[in-house]
């Protein structure tokens, strides 16, 4: 089995990463691959730093700190895999080698040539040089992505919290954690701290974000406990209760049409007649001016947009051809194409 771990900053300590590379050694003995995908690199910054807690929100600080601790993190996975004869390769992504097909096909052969050397590939954001506008946010989305890129049909991803919970276990003395998973839906999303949401603890909504990016890609999911020992092996093992478990959907997205549905951020919207939606869902159409009904915001081509139907329900994403002024001005009376059907994913 391929499996893709991620660790969360919080989760980075000497002696968890020590107890993780030895469960990592473990399972590549017992035939498994694993990659990593890891965080911690500007609180490495910090501490090397002597600054204690993040001392600035400015993303150009932020940036040259991550430069000052992304070795520092390395040097905590290279100790941990040390005893154990193995070596840790760092591989650092951005958001374009998920774009761009040349960079796609160049990002997995690193990843698959560090496999096939005996190394584990330890993956980080590449956040000394990452454009704010085109990032990928948080290293959770990152391990969805990566888990895509390598064909993986494992996704674990460690935290502070032993899965998904039924509620805020500060305030609900009776909150228990949801074992498994069939369909994210909004209530989940609003559990895990989506909008409206009064109980989501921190980061639980984007390790469920990332859940569903890995689970549209055909790829199982769990949310565990860092801290727990074992935990790894019996994520391989599909251990009941070990986290919480989230079943793929059948067949996988390409990484194009994951990269629009799940990465990129909307820049506006368009509402659309019940015919457009018709010929979008169930025909497979590229979407024409003259099903638009409503623009809103400022976008450019190629840039992301949601699409609603006259319900307000958005059941798409896609990549416009035009400025949002000339969708305005053209809808409803023309028949050029808007937003391509190579370009347009079904999110519902």
């Amino acid at each position: 089995m391929i499996a893709v771990v991620k660790l969360g900053s919080s989760s980075v300590t000497e002696e968890t990463v020590a107890r993780l590379c030895s469960e990592i050694v473990a399972a590549r003995r017992a035939g498994h691959t694993v990659v990593v995908v890891t965080s911690g690199a500007i609180a490495a910054g910090w501490a090397a730093l002597d600054r204690g807690e993040q001392g600035s929100a400015d993303p150009a600080v932020l940036q040259a700190v991550s430069a000052v601790g992304q070795h520092r993190l390395m040097r905590t996975w290279q100790d941990g895999f040390e005893p154990h004869g193995t070596l840790a390769g760092q591989v650092l992504l951005a958001p374009l080698d998920f774009v761009h097909r040349t960079q796609y096909l160049h990002a997995r052969g690193t990843l698959r040539h560090l496999v096939d050397l005996g190394v584990v590939p330890v993956v980080n954001e590449n956040d000394a040089v990452a454009d704010e506008e085109i990032r990928f946010g948080d290293n959770d989305r990152l391990a969805a992505l990566v888990a895509h890129l390598v064909g993986a049909q494992l996704l674990v991803l460690l935290t502070d919290a032993p899965g998904l919970l039924t509620g805020d276990p500060r305030r609900d003395t009776e909150a228990s954690l949801i074992e498994e998973v069939v369909e994210i839906d909004h209530e989940l999303e609003r559990l895990a701290g989506g909008p409206g949401s009064v109980v989501g603890s921190g980061g639980m909504a984007s390790k469920l974000a990332a859940a569903k990016i890995a689970t549209w890609s055909g790829v199982q999911t769990v949310i565990a406990d860092a801290g727990r020992p074992g935990v790894l092996a019996a994520a391989l093992a599909g251990e009941p209760g070990v986290g919480t478990a989230f079943r793929p959907r059948e067949g996988r997205l390409p990484a194009r049409k994951l990269w629009i549905a799940f990465a990129l951020g909307a820049a506006g919207s368009l509402t659309v007649d019940e015919g457009a939606r018709a010929a979008l869902t169930e025909r497979g159409r590229s979407l024409l001016a003259a099903g638009v009904t409503g623009v809103s915001g400022s976008f450019r081509p190629e840039e992301a947009v949601e699409i609603a139907g006259p319900d307000g329900q958005v059941f798409a994403k896609g990549l416009v051809r035009v400025h949002a002024d000339r969708a305005a001005e053209w809808m409803g009376r023309r028949s050029q194409v808007v937003v391509h059907r190579d370009d347009l994913v079904l999110v519902t």
